[in-house]
């Protein structure tokens, strides 16, 4: 009789994203607000913001892609991953461009958007984090009133990066070649387009 191989394999996309800022003092954060192009150009506008990368996360599969994310099969939301300083950008401010940037309650949803990679949701990477980010959704739910906030407030799993063309998307001038500028305190309209 054959020998049973007793070692369980785990799947990575499950686990707590394990990376860390390249230098000390900075930290990460995670958002899923609809499309991540123009909620990265927001962020990417803030001081304090080292860098940012959109990807995919929260989901049940490992190394997605656009195309196998879109199906809706994966279970990853589109993300936008922060590298912040906390000393010149609190988590508070993430927090306020977060929920600036879209609808908290429409499940699935943002505008024209639809499917579960366009869902709400703040994934954390300390408790701190995730105190900050329950206290910020009562006080947008006392806001909003009768209308119910469906955004998720989890740990952050393992981030995959998208594609390059992702990256910058809007500062490099999306698909219609028309840049729209990342400098830090730019308040212009954020325009969204493929």
């Amino acid at each position: 009789m054959a020998e049973e191989n007793s070692k369980t394999t785990i799947n990575p996309a499950l686990m707590p994203d394990q990376e860390s800022p390249e230098r000390p003092g900075l930290e990460f954060a995670q958002f899923g607000a609809g499309c991540f192009w123009g909620v990265e150009l927001a962020f990417q506008r803030l001081e304090g913001v080292v860098r940012t990368e959109v990807g995919y996360s929260q989901g049940d599969v490992p190394d997605p892609d656009y195309k196998l994310v879109c199906t809706g099969s994966t279970k990853h939301a589109e993300i936008v991953r922060v590298r912040y300083d906390p000393s010149a950008c609190s988590y508070i401010t993430l927090l306020s461009v977060f929920w600036g940037r879209h609808d908290p309650t429409t499940p699935n949803r943002q505008g024209a958007d639809v499917g579960t990679q366009y869902r709400s949701g703040i994934y954390y990477y300390n408790e701190e984090q995730a105190r900050l980010a329950r206290e910020s959704m009562e006080e947008k739910q006392k806001e909003l009133k009768d209308k119910k906030i469906v955004t998720e407030i989890l740990p952050a799993k393992t981030f995959y990066r998208a594609e390059e063309y992702h990256q910058q998307y809007l500062e490099r001038g999306g698909g219609r070649g028309q840049k729209q500028s990342a400098a830090k305190g730019c308040n212009d309209p954020i325009r969204c387009y493929g």
